[in-house]
């Protein structure tokens, strides 16, 4: 029964964790575009100049390692 006195401050701290790195995540703008990363692997000649090269240099980056 003493457990319950750990387990349940645990399980509110860990909520609350959980939720300030959700405002974290919204407030840092990380769900804005959820599809376009998605379309970017499809549709690789569409991207502008500057993406293009960007993405070229990440995959030399990522055939080295």
């Amino acid at each position: 029964m003493s457990i319950i006195y750990v387990l349940i401050p645990l399980a509110i701290v860990l909520v609350a964790i959980g939720i300030a790195v959700f405002f974290w995540a919204v407030k840092s703008n990380q769900f804005e575009d959820l599809e376009r990363q998605g379309y970017s692997i499809l549709f690789d000649d569409d991207l502008p100049p500057e993406e293009k090269k960007l993405a070229e240099e990440r995959k030399k980056q990522n055939d080295r390692n």
